[in-house]
């Protein structure tokens, strides 16, 4: 069984803090694997990726999102965060994490080349 479940979203005011979480499980995570956080703000709306991080700790993050959110991995527990700061609404959307298990090196640009998806949890900051 291999799968992302999306868990922490919810409705909170401008400028307040909110942290995701992404468990994952299954035979693919049996090594670390690129995994990332990607943002749609609604129905047919672009996903675009917010945040990324390779085995090795590495981080790359969003022009819109630089200095605001810090994702971080627990492997141990299995868990992937985005810890968000200083949230405005343009933030707002369906926040869905995923993984590209077949790259360790880099986190690749295009979403197809992510081949596990969770379901998203919502993020609302009203105007």
């Amino acid at each position: 069984q291999v799968g992302l479940v999306e868990s922490g979203g919810g409705s909170v005011q401008a400028r307040d803090s909110l942290r995701l979480s992404c468990s994952f499980s299954g035979a693919a995570f049996r090594r670390e694997v690129c995994m990332a956080w990607f943002r749609q703000g609604g129905e047919g709306e672009v996903r675009e990726k917010v945040a990324n991080i390779i085995p090795t700790g590495a981080t790359t993050y969003a022009d819109s999102v630089k200095g605001r959110f810090t994702v971080t991995k627990d492997n141990k527990n299995m868990v992937l965060y985005l810890q968000m700061h200083n949230l405005a609404t343009n933030d707002s959307g369906t926040y869905v994490c995923g993984a590209a298990t077949r790259y360790i090196d880099f986190c690749p640009i295009r979403m197809y080349n992510y081949d596990i998806w969770g379901q998203g949890t919502q993020v609302t900051i009203p105007s």
